[in-house]
């Protein structure tokens, strides 16, 4: 049986195929090419928009965004492996037209058009937004870390720069007393010779002088750590992976259809103080008013007085489950939530059914009221379950207990509507961070990983909306649209015409 055979590589075609012919209709890539051709570079303000100086002419920076795209769609992130897609990826042939950038000039694309690239992510979801592909009513936000390109290796804290000053003090006082003793004859063989030694002090001083410097950053900042590759980046819990220098990504999805409304990321590690700001940003991407009504949901991490407050204010309606804190024994019988409080008597209800009453509250902390009594404590037989304390338990509660309260009462009495939260919002982060393959960055500093973040999540989107319509059908929307604003332009120019007439040519 003979095999099925392909083309001679060497035998020329009388007619050959066209370049169009190897991405079929319903290739993604096509979207790509519809949807950045539709945008307005000039406006965007991306660099290179015209070709008016001296000198060799540069690429069209649709086809660099372009390339962008794709390559973050499918987990083609470095410039250099985007230089090699340009010579052997079909479709990156078909998509700039077989057009050959090297990776310095695709990396500094990148670098030389940060906002504009943030400002490319909320051109698409305004397509979104018109094509009613946002529900408008419920959005969940959630944050993840996302490495920087920082090794821990290059990250000080005080006591990490402390500890190498010390080794290196200790090395250059071994290697001076073996310098004094240099004269005397030694038992046996020295390790370096007096030159080597002479030179590995100056090393060591050298290095001593960096972390001094570090140091001195450190007072001079203010913060409690400092990285050297990304001085932005900061050492975060990544939880399965441990202590690692990353960034805290948060988002905010629509419930409709899981797409990626809002996106921030900041070197806090902590999702507290975030919820507001997350919100306002996705009413923003909804065309709704500040002030307008948004159902949000949101896990324990986003769980803050202050920031709920704003929320409200805001009337933003918020599901959020409260933090359970342990009482030191780790028995959950005797958790802080088991103390019932009573309103009337402003006293705390124990598990033993003792009354923990209010004493004054220390100045330096006004936000907290605290509730003890030691008395009832002592004669407690449960008392090494609940408390470590000698003294006794102490129940602290917060001066805006009584807005918590209700938040706590609105987020049970939804539990159903809380439970779509981890639906909604974690598959994205999942999608990107494994079928994406982007779960660390490539670009340094805060202001370049939010546009290679934005980069990121428009590829999300992309994807999301070509498997929701379909590409013919995406393609057919936007040349729809393309058509309307050159109709409102037709008509624009023709009422300018009647109203200037002897302008009308120039404005052709």
């Amino acid at each position: 049986m003979a095999y099925i055979t392909g083309i001679d590589r060497n035998q020329a075609q009388l007619f050959p195929e066209l370049l169009d012919e190897y991405v079929d209709a319903e290739n993604p890539v096509r979207v790509i090419d519809a949807f950045v051709s539709s945008l307005d570079m000039k406006k965007l303000k991306f660099t290179k928009t015209e070709q008016n100086g001296p000198g060799a002419p540069s690429y069209d920076p649709r086809d660099m965004l372009k390339l962008y795209i794709y390559g973050y769609s499918n987990g083609i992130r470095t410039s250099r492996k985007l230089e090699k897609a340009t010579y052997v990826n079909v479709e990156v042939m078909w998509l700039i037209q077989k057009l050959h950038p090297d990776h310095k000039t695709i990396a500094n694309f990148r670098r030389q058009n940060k906002r504009q690239l943030m400002q490319v992510f909320r051109e698409f979801n305004l397509l979104c937004k018109d094509w009613d592909l946002f529900g408008g009513e419920i959005v969940a936000i959630d944050g993840t870390k996302f490495r920087a390109d920082n090794s821990k290796r290059n990250n000080y804290n005080k006591k990490k720069i402390d500890r190498q000053k010390k080794y290196i003090d200790e090395k250059i006082n071994e290697y001076l007393n073996a310098l004094d003793c240099g004269d005397q004859e030694p038992e046996e063989k020295p390790r370096y010779t007096i030159d080597e030694m002479k030179k590995k002090i100056e090393e060591l001083k050298e290095r001593k002088t960096f972390y001094t410097d570090l140091e001195q950053q450190l007072e001079r900042s203010g913060a409690d750590e400092v990285s050297t590759t990304d001085p932005d980046s900061r050492m975060m819990d990544n939880k399965k992976n441990g202590l690692e220098v990353n960034y805290n990504v948060q988002i905010a999805v629509d419930e409709k259809n899981k797409l990626i409304l809002a996106t921030d990321v900041t070197n806090n590690p902590s999702d507290q103080g975030h919820l507001n700001d997350m919100a306002q940003l996705a009413k923003e991407a909804l065309g709704m008013e500040e002030t307008a009504t948004l159902e949000v949901l949101a896990d324990k991490g986003y769980y803050q007085a202050d920031d709920l407050k704003k929320c409200d204010k805001n009337n933003t309606i918020t599901y959020v489950t409260h933090q359970t804190y342990s009482n030191g024994t780790g028995n959950p019988e005797y958790y802080s939530e088991k103390f019932k409080y009573d309103r009337v008597k402003d006293v705390y209800i124990c598990p033993q059914g003792q009354e923990l009453r209010r004493v004054n509250h220390k100045k330096d902390n006004p936000e907290r009221i605290k509730y003890k009594n030691y008395k009832a404590c002592a004669k407690c037989p449960h008392k090494d379950l609940c408390t470590k304390s000698k003294k006794g338990r102490v129940i602290s509660r917060s001066c805006n207990q009584d807005f918590l309260d209700t938040v706590d009462a609105r987020t049970a009495q939804n539990m159903d509507k809380y439970l779509r939260r981890q639906m909604i919002v974690e598959h994205p982060f999942g999608t990107v961070k494994r079928t994406m393959n982007a779960g660390y960055f490539l670009t340094r500093g805060l202001e370049s990983v939010k546009a290679e973040t934005n980069l990121l999540f428009l590829a999300y989107n992309m994807k999301r909306v070509i498997n929701i319509l379909g590409v013919t059908e995406i393609i057919r929307r936007i040349e729809a649209n393309i058509s309307l604003l050159l109709n409102e332009l037709k008509n624009g120019y023709i009422f300018f015409f009647k109203m200037n007439p002897e302008k009308y040519i120039t404005v052709i």
